[in-house]
């Protein structure tokens, strides 16, 4: 009987490349990738710790299984990822459904445990931190990603301990791959087809390796002729560096979108969170961005409602976020995660938060929503990722990242074309191909 393995990824572009390199694993021991579930003979759900709710998800999640395969044999169900390293004992005493828990710094171990459970057939508790291990053993194993853009960890962990974070917890504490390695799955990649790389961390600025650092892996990868675009994420203030400052004058695959997690417009607020930097050192770091590269724009985080703040803070964010005008941001409610310090903090009566929060998203969409609005009838590059089935329409992003839907041709597909943007939404711009022949010659 074939093995077949259903890959469910939560979370965060870290957990989507990690579930991408447990299945170059697996391999290995016979398993075949599936998308259909009810073909699968194992089950393997990739959890994220960071959003509210994270635990109750996966519980809902092995009872869409549980249903699934009420009439069949049941499949291999394993649970991995943040979650499986928080919750690992409570999980299997409270699912008995699931077989294996598995953290996400003890993916070098996947196979020995999956063979290991079929044979004796005892349920499974792996959430060790071994981050070098693990990618030690992924390193045997080429990256079979061949998607246009595609994720490349080169950094995990951390050890900033902002109160709010369950990273420190679940992920465990800094560590950065080898140089060497991370530009040979760059190659690697490269060979594939990938056109777009962006590198993942937790602060993936915070890389070192033997004193190289993120602003050298960016110039070394932009070497690679193949690759065209170049991104990073998830940036930490602390860590962006002059060098790495310095690269957005130098680079030209260095995409012109810095996503950098700012979390409060309030300097009282950052310390609350302890997140070690000030408004003030944010801005400097926007100053020295925009005046090297005057194309740069911003993306961030924002938490909204954390313990402690009141209208004046909620202020300064709200202001903050009209001067600098991020683009592409993320903002939620404060939702307390078990094990963190701001867990035991009294949280802010409910629908004060929600009223914050729509304040701000609305201010955030406003950004984006007229960003859009400025490049239609203009023509942007856009590099193409794949053809939308439904419609025929072809799909990509331009350099900050916005969702793009394009008419244009099958041989597009991995290029960088110029698309002329008919109209647009808040999320999305819509345009066709312009042929080089009527492009304007500056």
């Amino acid at each position: 009987m074939s093995k077949k393995i259903f890959i469910k990824t939560f979370g965060c572009q870290m957990n989507e490349y990690d579930s991408n390199r447990i299945f170059d694993t697996v391999k290995e021991i016979g398993f075949k990738k599936t998308n259909i579930i009810d073909d699968a003979n194992c089950y393997l759900l990739n959890t994220c710790h960071i959003r509210d709710k994270a635990k109750e998800k996966v519980y809902h999640e092995i009872g869409r299984v549980k249903q699934t395969f009420k009439s069949k044999k049941k499949p291999l169900v394993i649970v991995a990822g943040c979650v499986a390293q928080a919750e690992n004992e409570q999980m299997l005493k409270r699912e008995p459904y699931i077989d294996i828990v598995i953290g996400p710094q003890s993916y070098h171990n996947i196979n020995y445990k999956i063979e290991e459970f079929l044979e004796k057939q005892k349920k499974i508790d792996e959430t060790e931190f071994e981050a070098n291990l693990k990618f030690d053993y992924l390193n045997k194993f080429e990256n079979s990603s061949s998607k246009v853009s595609s994720f490349l960890t080169i950094q995990e962990g951390c050890d900033k301990f902002c109160h709010f974070c369950v990273v420190p917890y679940t992920r465990g504490p800094e560590y950065s791959r080898s140089f060497d390695e991370i530009i040979k799955e760059a190659k690697i990649l490269a060979k594939n087809g990938v056109k777009e790389i962006t590198l993942l961390g937790q602060n993936v600025n915070a890389y070192n390796y033997e004193n190289y650092k993120l602003s050298d892996l960016i110039l070394e990868i932009e070497k690679i002729n193949e690759i065209k675009r170049i991104r990073y994420t998830t940036s930490h203030p602390k860590d962006m560096t002059d060098e790495l400052i310095d690269v957005y004058g130098i680079s030209k695959k260095l995409m012109p979108l810095v996503h950098l997690p700012l979390q409060s417009g309030s300097n009282k607020m950052l310390k609350l969170m302890n997140r070690n930097h000030n408004i003030q050192d944010y801005l400097n770091i926007y100053k020295k961005l925009v005046n090297i590269n005057p194309m740069i724009k911003f993306s961030s985080d924002f938490i909204i409602a954390y313990p402690g703040e009141d209208e004046n803070d909620f202020n300064r964010t709200l202001e903050l976020i009209k001067k600098l005008r991020f683009v592409n941001s993320f903002s939620f409610i404060f939702s307390p995660r078990p094990g963190t310090i701001a867990s035991k903090l009294k949280t802010i009566d409910n629908k004060i938060s929600l009223k914050r929060l729509q304040i701000i998203q609305k201010a955030l969409f406003n950004n984006q929503i007229n960003m859009n609005k400025s490049l239609e009838n203009k023509i942007v590059d856009v590099l193409v990722e794949n053809k939308n089935k439904k419609d025929n329409k072809f799909f990509g992003r331009t350099e900050y990242m916005t969702s793009t839907i394009f008419d244009a041709n099958d041989e597009d597909v991995g290029k960088i074309i110029s698309i002329k943007i008919i109209s647009s939404n808040q999320n999305t711009l819509f345009g066709k191909k312009v042929h080089k022949s009527k492009l304007k010659v500056a």
